[in-house]
């Protein structure tokens, strides 16, 4: 059993948890992460998911990602995920997200790192990740056109890769 903070529509945490896989209650919101791996060839390092992993078995996703369990930060639920998914260790205790989409369960963190990482010394969380490579943004698109990525809006791809290596919303 996996238990989740709750948090408020303002993302402060309330006094209880949740039960994964429950309905959660009208104004109880929470938290997930992703973490974009990006290299100096401006490719994201993606993940395939393993065949008998319920949701999604089979296709590509972002680098990491998962919620985070009761008692997580943001921060330390993305350098567990990571470290948990392909084995890569990132000290993300002065790492803030990039951006945060809300989504009508939650709020959705994105880390955007700069690593270049070689594929062959990570280690792989067999229940959870079949494949790792290297794609550029065209690569994910025309996979997600395939039906062979996640069905990410292809404006967020484009956000992602645009914001890989800046911060805030203005040029400069």
């Amino acid at each position: 059993m996996e238990l989740w903070d709750v948090y408020d529509i303002n993302r402060t945490k309330k006094d209880r948890t949740w039960v994964r896989g429950k309905e959660l209650g009208p104004g109880d919101f929470h938290l997930i992460i992703h973490v974009c791996i990006f290299n100096s060839n401006e490719q994201m390092l993606i993940q395939q998911r393993q065949s008998f992993k319920e949701g999604w078995p089979n296709l590509w996703d972002l680098t990491a990602g998962g919620s985070a369990i009761a008692g997580d930060t943001s921060q330390a639920a993305a350098e567990r995920e990571l470290h948990e998914e392909i084995g890569l260790k990132v000290d993300f205790k002065h790492i803030r997200p990039h951006f945060t989409i809300n989504f009508e369960y939650g709020f959705d963190d994105f880390y955007l790192i700069q690593k270049d990482v070689e594929i062959h010394t990570l280690t792989l969380q067999y229940e959870e990740v079949q494949n790792v490579k290297w794609a550029s943004k065209e690569e994910i698109l025309k996979l997600i056109k395939n039906e062979e990525f996640l069905p990410y809006y292809e404006s967020l791809i484009h956000l992602l890769f645009d914001s890989r290596d800046k911060r805030g919303t203005i040029q400069g």
